[in-house]
């Protein structure tokens, strides 16, 4: 999917431009040497044959409850007010929490789709795509904080900050288009843990993501500001030279040697990127299965198709971060939050998918649905109106390459506190999610203090009853 020809065409210009003295003759034999030196976004052979060409991370903010979601529990609306007893994170030694009690769902579950899985009438739309995907409900964390459980689903890592899931892609496999970023995330605010969620930390900064707000200047500054391309062709060669020499002096600084390749990067972005965010040429009916009014250029629905032209034209990995509109999926005072929250990705979800698959994409694109945590079946009355962080139990799912469609992985408990059938560790999702991309977990490793780092540090297991 990368051009060559805007790389090529810089290069005869400049001999051409430094023939005829436009520039310092001796500025050619850097300036080439640069051109030529390795490029650390360069596509790279995976371990295996992988059966996904980019990822889209679907990401909600806040901890999306299961059991009102996508592990229905009729046991649990049965036994509504009965105490219960737990040694739970967030309730120990908590005033008011001494004793706990099961609470409702807030949604009804039926079966859906010819698969017969069981989902709630929490996402409508989703649940009608059930036989596209790979359910597991079976997920847990090692931390109840948000701060940490994010950091930990992004990184691998819950307590310090490390390289995030899309900068081990990125670092692993390159780029199929090097006039855009390897690695985009689409996030209208910070979630938390900040930052650091995209940050490349110790690996190469060149493979940190890139973000992109939904509006009407999705990234700063990008608009040209010389005259004409050419123009701007031949200041980026005579930079890039002179950055080479400099660079030759510093050849362990990594965060130099990513502002120069930045350079060349938002060169191509200032072509790619208005063309890729401009949504005017697709049809209304492609708008309606975002559930998009032609022109907007904001909300979830926004940042899905927005998504989906990213990934035709070659980004690697793209995260789209769910914050809502007002308040995230922290639903501690009153789970009609919930209620509130659903529809707005809803449809748009359910609408990547089948664009996807109408598109030829849904095979080579491995589309993902995760949450920090889920929420606790119980509190601390049984009319409490909100559900407490839960990190021993929560689902997530898969869809697209190289995964089994319409099935369910693991199970909790008859009340959803804990799983009680083939545990998924983030961890386990990780390696399982490079696997899919022909990466091996254990192998994908970089050096840095002494030791050799990896995304699932020294756990993880694919889980293979989740490959097709």
């Amino acid at each position: 999917m990368t051009d060559p020809s805007p790389r090529t065409n810089r290069r005869g210009f400049v001999r051409s431009a430094v023939a005829g003295t436009i520039l310092m003759p001796g500025l050619l034999h850097e300036l080439l040497a640069a051109e030529d030196a390795g490029d650390p976004l360069a596509p790279r052979a995976s371990h295996f044959p992988a059966k996904a060409k980019a990822v889209i991370f679907l990401f909600m903010s806040g901890g999306v409850s299961h059991v009102d979601s996508f592990d229905p529990k009729p046991r649990l609306a049965a036994d509504h007010g009965k105490k219960v007893t737990f040694d739970h994170p967030e309730t120990r030694n908590r005033p008011g929490y001494e004793s706990l009690y099961l609470k409702r769902p807030g949604w009804a579950g039926s079966p859906r789709g010819e698969s017969g899985i069981e989902v709630t009438d929490l996402f409508p739309c989703i649940a009608g795509r059930v036989d596209d995907i790979a359910l597991i409900r079976s997920m847990h964390t090692s931390h109840s904080n948000h701060y940490n459980a994010t950091l930990g689903m992004h990184t691998g890592s819950f307590t310090f900050a490390r390289p995030s899931l899309g900068s081990w892609l990125s670092y692993g496999l390159g780029t199929a288009n090097r006039d855009l970023p390897s690695f985009l995330v689409l996030a209208p605010q910070v979630p938390y843990a900040g930052t650091q969620v995209w940050a490349s930390d110790f690996l190469p900064a060149v493979h940190q993501g890139t973000r992109v707000v939904p509006g009407a200047e999705p990234i700063a500054d990008l608009a040209r500001r010389v005259p004409t391309r050419r123009r701007q062709e031949l200041e980026l060669d005579a930079l890039r030279a002179l950055n080479a020499e400099h660079q030759q002096t510093r050849p362990n600084d990594s965060n130099l040697a990513a502002r120069i390749r930045s350079f060349e990067t938002a060169f191509g972005m200032q072509a790619e990127v208005p063309a890729a965010l401009d949504l005017s040429a697709e049809t209304d009916a492609t708008l309606g299965l975002y559930g998009l009014r032609r022109g907007q250029v904001d909300g979830f629905g926004w940042q899905c198709l927005a998504a989906r032209r990213l990934v035709e034209r070659g980004v690697r990995f793209v995260e789209l971060i769910h914050t809502g509109s007002s308040g995230n999926w922290d639903s501690h005072g009153d789970m009609a939050d919930h209620g509130r929250l659903a529809p707005q990705v809803d449809r748009p979800i359910a609408g990547l998918i089948q664009d996807l698959k109408d598109r030829g994409l849904f095979d080579s694109t491995l589309v993902v649905w995760t949450t920090e945590f889920g929420r606790t079946p119980f509190n601390n009355t049984p009319e409490n109106l909100g559900r407490e962080h839960h990190n021993w139990a929560f689902s997530s799912w898969l869809a697209g390459a190289g995964v089994k469609r319409g099935i369910v992985h693991g199970a909790t408990d008859e009340h959803g506190i804990r799983v009680a059938e083939a545990p998924v560790h983030v961890h386990d999702f990780h390696a399982t999610i490079l696997h899919l991309m022909g990466l091996d977990h254990t192998r994908l490793t970089y050096r840095h203090g002494g030791r050799d780092y990896r995304l699932t540090d020294v756990h993880g297991n694919v889980v293979k009853d989740l490959l097709a």
